[in-house]
């Protein structure tokens, strides 16, 4: 075990450190390797954020599958990523994909940083195999494979990029639930991949996904989650789970410096600059971009977490299991898609390693017909399934016919089926008989479920203004799960790596 710094100035108001042992090593190390070629240093607080980071457990994997950076503008986020990037790219030969908010130039800009290190010196340009500068595929490839690629962010931002290692939610106060249903999938396929989110304070009627992760940050149990927060609040939570934002003192130059490392590390304008822009921008407009004061979260927000708590669903959180798979024996899909009919989402269960019933979201995409090849693919690699259960009361209707003619043993639920499989999937998450592992677009959509009462029963409520299929999903191949497979049906000893 390496012990965490306990000398940061100046220190986050909130920090939440990787569970376990860790090993910090590997994060100094990259720190080094980046200094050197940059011929730039990381201020305390730089450093922690890198070694929360990429913190190693005992397994070597990351202690944490999702970090979070929450900082006022200017004060080098930018460059902590970098540090991570440049070692992924070089040492561990990592697929990035790095999203960025919707301004192209932005993403240039972010690309020309990456490479003005790398041709910088010639022994990291003989390394780069190939760059693209066109806009909006920008790339950086090298010769070991690792590739890092810039995206802005839009609902099929992250479409034709796969099997990614690292994601990258750059300016996170604008991303969105959709945004990040649409890119986090990439990770699905790596056994040890992370989410880094970097931002600023949120923003009204905008920030709803980022208020999600400062949230877990302030909750009791935040799971396999790493988080360095520089702002002037002392944000908590109220016994109800509710935010309590205490009003910020915007002319209390005290805070200017405690949130500020580029300030206390004599980087940049200093004191003197932030003075200036007190009196252009004004008290409120100054706590935001310079204290990191967020505007008060959205009501959906504050109303989420109805079914179970955060703690329950965290509570279930599973360590990604061996390469050779972490669900067993006979696994069923389910598949649906929300009222849009945009993002169809397959989701598996079955025997974990560790106890319990394993749920996974395991491909998303558009259209009946991906949805047959993708399963088509999947029984051609030698994967078998016993079932896939479908509701033919939702949207996933128009799915049913589909599946059928490619000849996919097809379940079709039944009010009454589904009812009893929300209640006893409900029962199963309260035991911790359920287990997941952290993904986005699953947390998401725990989040937001609401339940439609059904004489004395629930059914998910789909128009709950976030689509949860990933949940729903999941509770339908629960269900399948517990029906067994297809008679005649095959299935392999491991299934989902």
């Amino acid at each position: 075990m390496t012990s965490w710094p306990s000398d940061v100035d100046p220190a986050p108001r909130l920090l939440v450190l990787p569970p376990g042992d860790v090993d910090l090593g590997e994060a100094d190390a990259a720190i080094e390797m980046w200094e050197h070629y940059s011929h730039k240093r990381l201020d305390p607080s730089q450093r922690l954020a890198v070694q929360v980071i990429m913190a190693l457990g005992p397994d070597g994997r990351w202690a944490a599958a999702t970090t979070g950076r929450e900082m006022p503008r200017q004060n080098g986020k930018g460059d902590e990523i970098e540090v991570v990037e440049l070692w992924g790219l070089i040492q561990r030969g990592e697929a990035i994909l790095h999203t960025i908010h919707d301004a192209v130039l932005l993403a240039s800009q972010t690309q020309q940083r990456m490479l003005s290190v790398l041709e910088g010196h010639a022994d990291l340009r003989r390394l780069v195999k190939r760059k693209w500068q066109g806009t909006g595929q920008q790339m950086i490839e090298m010769r070991n494979g690792g590739t890092i690629w810039y995206r802005t962010r839009t609902g099929g931002g992250g479409r034709g990029v796969d099997d990614i290692d690292r994601l990258v939610v750059d300016e996170a106060q604008h991303a969105t639930d959709e945004q990040l249903a649409a890119v986090s999938p990439t990770l699905l396929a790596n056994p040890n991949s992370q989410l880094n989110a970097l931002g600023t304070a949120g923003l009204a009627g905008m920030s709803r996904w980022w208020w999600s992760q400062r949230r877990r940050a302030l909750s009791a149990d935040p799971g396999s989650f790493g988080y360095v927060g520089h702002t002037a609040e002392q944000v908590h939570l109220g016994p109800d789970g509710a935010v309590v934002q205490p009003r910020v003192n915007a002319g209390d130059r005290d805070l200017w410096r405690s949130c500020n490392p580029a300030v206390a590390s004599e980087r940049g304008g200093g004191m003197a600059f932030l003075e200036e822009q007190f009196r252009r921008l004004g008290p409120d407009r100054f706590a935001r971009e310079h204290l990191c004061v967020w505007d008060p979260p959205p009501v959906e927000a504050e109303r989420s977490w109805l079914v179970w708590s955060e703690s329950e669903w965290r509570a279930c959180s599973a360590a990604p299991g061996p390469e050779s798979g972490w669900l067993v024996g006979p696994v069923a899909l389910a598949v649906e898609q929300p009222p849009s009919q945009e993002l169809i989402t397959v989701t598996a269960a079955g025997e974990c390693r560790d106890g319990g019933v394993g749920v996974e979201v395991v491909a998303q995409g558009r259209g009946s017909a991906w949805l047959v090849r993708h399963l088509g693919e999947l029984r051609g690699q030698g994967v078998e399934f016993g079932r896939v259960v479908v509701d033919p009361g939702g949207p996933g209707l128009s799915l049913i016919d589909p599946l059928n003619e490619a000849g996919f043993p097809v379940t079709e639920a039944s009010a009454k089926d589904l009812m009893a499989a929300c209640g006893r999937f409900h029962d199963a998450v309260l035991s911790q008989q359920v287990r997941h592992r952290d993904r986005p677009e699953m947390d998401a959509a725990v989040q937001g479920l609401t339940r439609r009462d059904v004489g004395g029963r629930w059914l998910p409520e789909r128009r709950a203004g976030v689509d949860v299929s990933p949940i729903s999903t999941a509770i339908l191949a629960y269900l399948g799960h517990q029906l067994g497979p297809v008679k005649g049906a095959a299935f392999p000893g491991v299934v989902w790596a």
